[in-house]
């Protein structure tokens, strides 16, 4: 039996909402910009039988679901949105597992004492000095060795200009109501080697996030037909999905995503 997510009320202004939880009222559940394919690819590298496992953001429990099914010793989901930790909470099986309704940047965890870390489309939507924040708490938390795996998106090229930066921060904003700050891949792996860490491997992918065929991958026929269902039923959800697929297929020659694999340098 499948628990339906709840959806936060201070989503349910269709004007205001962020564009994930817009795409989640509207029936997706796959909201990476990378797809399933990058997030599988973080699941398959990160050796998570029998792992102590902490996700940051966790949300709709998606990835937390394929998480608990690859068998960790513990898993703590870490959601300051306390209807995202009663999704999690509703899927956990008995064990030591839990979910804590507090800031990524201040787990209250044990220092050194996991063995992986995951996050998924978080970093992204802070600024470069809290993203490095957020990286440092997993570095913290983390064995020497440890694994964090990241799936963000990015900008492309590697040499995009500062003036497209801003530009596509701006776009962002308007159409998804969230400040997104993406970066290229260079500066995601200069970041994380500042927080501690060394780049094991690297995913990159398109982000296409509303494209059909990405969503046929994502969510299955049925999915995407429940989805169309709702767009169309649904003025104003459709207003601002247009939106953002506008912003999307504009800047599509500069949005990207990205999967990383990253350890935690022995000190």
């Amino acid at each position: 039996m499948t628990t339906k997510p709840i959806i936060p009320e201070s989503t349910h202004s269709a004007e205001r909402a962020g564009g994930h939880w817009i795409l989640a009222r509207l029936g997706k559940k796959v909201l990476r910009p990378g797809g399933r394919e990058t997030t599988q690819f973080l699941l398959e590298n990160l050796s998570l039988t029998g792992a102590t496992v902490v996700e940051f953001a966790p949300g709709l429990g998606v990835t937390a679901r394929d998480i608990l099914g690859k068998g960790p010793a513990r898993y703590i989901g870490v959601d300051s949105d306390a209807d995202a930790c009663a999704n999690v909470r509703a899927i956990l099986p008995a064990g030591p597992h839990e979910v804590r309704n507090t800031n990524a940047t201040d787990t209250g965890l044990e220092s050194d004492s996991f063995d992986v870390v995951i996050g998924e489309a978080m970093l992204t939507m802070q600024t470069d000095k809290h993203k490095l924040e957020l990286m440092r708490e997993a570095a913290r938390i983390l064995k020497p060795g440890g694994l964090y795996g990241i799936h963000e998106l990015s900008l492309v090229p590697d040499n995009v200009s500062t003036a497209v930066k801003e530009d596509i921060a701006k776009a962002l904003a308007r159409s998804i109501k969230v400040n997104a700050r993406p970066i290229t891949v260079p500066e995601w792996a200069a970041l994380a080697r500042e927080a501690g860490f060394d780049v094991i491997n690297i995913r990159q992918a398109d982000m296409a996030l509303l494209s059909l065929k990405r969503n046929l991958k994502d969510e299955g026929l049925k999915g995407v037909f429940t989805i169309v269902r709702n767009v169309i039923s649904q003025p104003d959800l459709r207003k601002r999905v247009l939106g953002m697929r506008k912003t999307f297929t504009e800047h599509k020659d500069h949005l990207g995503a990205v999967g990383i694999i990253l350890q935690k340098r022995a000190q």
